[in-house]
């Protein structure tokens, strides 16, 4: 009986060893969905011009910087703390569309507003 529990912990404190340098061994990057949302949410401000609207083109950095402190912390193992900051950077890519997109509407409504404008002036 003494021999069945001493086998038994002894394997046990195998299982624990070798859980332990797996998780030591294993490389910790960043879930693939999290960081292609990152990844896609910068390209899409690129792309509507978030870059030439100053608080967007501000977010627009952030955004950047944050996926690549993400990276980083991702290859020190720092997963949580990867994932939270690829998440910042998702959300400060979204803004930098959104008042990127938001500067664009305003361009066009002013406009708007100057051509009734005129209009109104060529019809008296």
């Amino acid at each position: 009986m003494r021999q069945v529990s001493k086998i038994g912990i002894m394997m046990f404190a195998v299982a624990v060893v070798v859980t332990a340098i797996a998780a030591g061994c294993a490389s910790a990057p960043p879930p693939v969905r999290t960081t292609e949302a990152s990844t896609s949410g910068i390209r899409a401000a690129e792309e509507v011009g978030a870059s030439s609207v100053p608080r967007a083109a501000l977010h627009l950095q952030l955004a950047k910087e944050e996926l690549g402190h993400a990276e980083g912390l991702a290859a020190d193992g720092e997963k949580e703390k990867a994932e939270s900051m690829l998440s910042r950077a998702e959300v400060d890519a979204q803004l930098a569309v959104a008042l990127s997109r938001e500067h664009t509407e305003k361009s066009e409504a002013l406009a708007a507003v100057e051509r009734v404008r005129q209009l109104r002036q060529d019809n008296k």
